[in-house]
């Protein structure tokens, strides 16, 4: 949405209006077409895309991630005087508060869920003792065993 609006606001300028201002270094490169990158001119990669595959750490960098949108939606706001953009950058930023909010449910669901009181002191995902792994594999939710406990204590006996 943020591309599509760049490109409505740029699309029809006269070259007196992109030097004049300051557009004329991006529409060297780029014309007016869409080319991803922040403020600063830095580009979108993937690198911007975080994972570590342990859902606490995951569900943690979710939120972070939509605070800063929201955060440079705000930023967007404060020097925005045109409706027709305003609107939409309104849209995105309420829509930001509602994914911090799921990310929030899913990060409380995720941690009462957990066996484990100290969810810090291993990855649920990966750190398995056989016990948990074997209940894990016969979808047998009966009993729960807290593999941290049992890392803790080394009582282990497949770890």
């Amino acid at each position: 949405m943020i591309g599509a609006i760049v490109y409505q606001l740029t699309r029809n300028l006269s070259i007196e209006e992109i030097k004049k201002s300051g557009f004329d270094t991006y529409f060297v490169d780029h014309t007016t077409g869409i080319y991803p990158s922040s403020a600063s001119g830095n580009p979108f990669t993937a690198a911007y895309i975080q994972s570590k595959g342990d859902v606490i750490t995951d569900l943690h960098e979710d939120l972070a991630a939509e605070q800063k949108a929201r955060t440079t939606y705000d930023n967007i706001l404060r020097f925005c005087d045109d409706r027709d953009v305003a609107d939409p950058i309104r849209f995105l930023r309420a829509r930001e508060v509602v994914h911090y909010q799921r990310f929030g449910e899913g990060l409380r669901i995720a941690t009462d869920n957990l066996d484990s009181k100290n969810f810090y002191a291993f990855n649920p995902e990966f750190d398995k003792c056989k016990r948990c792994a074997d209940t894990d594999k016969k979808d047998n939710n009966d009993k729960k065993y807290d593999c941290e406990e049992i890392f803790r204590k080394k009582n282990c006996d497949d770890k």
